[in-house]
């Protein structure tokens, strides 16, 4: 959560101070909006060979360190981290006429920060971690039910761990930018870059 009194719309003249308390200040619109997974952004990624890939993901903190999101740490994408430790990410709601860019560095978060997170989902998607083998060949859907179901099984009757192939990656932000639509096209557009050690960021209107 960010502390700040950011506002969370954008005039034509004035840019908000704040981008990730804008972000947040956005997402929690998207959901009072009746949109579902307001937190769902695009990853973008480039694997060791060089080649780009995309995919939704969900968001699930915003500090000022970074955007925290969870996975299998043996996925395509966390193997694409791992051999360029760089990331984009892309959040747009169309009914809302609003888009953010975000890009930085990617980290792993901590251990006890991936076992707090882990502890807050429900049951069938902590069996889910342990029952998904991400991004391998499944040769069917009873392959993974009955993998779901040996781990139900395993734990009865006692809390979910967290597997050791699952953890949360977090990307610091760089450079943020803020869009909004305008009439004929004309779009605002804010990208911020923060001032070293300040906590401040620097802005810039681009043009759209």
């Amino acid at each position: 959560m960010i502390d700040s009194a950011a506002s969370a719309s954008a005039s034509s003249n004035d840019a908000p101070p704040d981008p990730l308390a804008t972000l947040e200040a956005w997402i929690a619109d998207a959901r009072a909006a009746g949109l579902s997974n307001p937190n769902a952004a695009t990853l973008a990624t480039i694997d060791a060979d060089g080649r780009p890939s995309a995919r939704v993901i969900l968001v699930k903190q915003i500090t000022r360190a970074g955007l925290d999101f969870f996975t299998n740490t043996d996925s395509a994408k966390a193997q694409a981290l791992s051999a360029h430790p760089y990331a984009s990410l892309c959040f747009h709601w169309d009914v809302l006429l609003r888009q953010v860019r975000v890009r930085g560095p990617v980290t792993r978060v901590s251990d006890a920060e991936a076992d707090a997170y882990f502890a807050t989902r429900p049951r069938e998607s902590q069996l889910g971690a342990w029952a998904s083998l991400q991004s391998e060949p499944c040769d069917s859907r009873e392959v993974l039910l009955e993998r779901f179901r040996t781990f139900d099984e395993r734990f009865a009757g006692r809390d979910v761990p967290r597997p050791g192939h699952w953890s949360g990656y977090r990307v610091a932000p760089s450079e943020v930018e803020l869009w909004v639509a305008g009439d004929h096209r004309l779009h605002d557009r804010w990208r911020y870059t923060p001032r070293a050690q300040s906590g401040a960021w620097n802005i810039e209107r681009l043009f759209p």
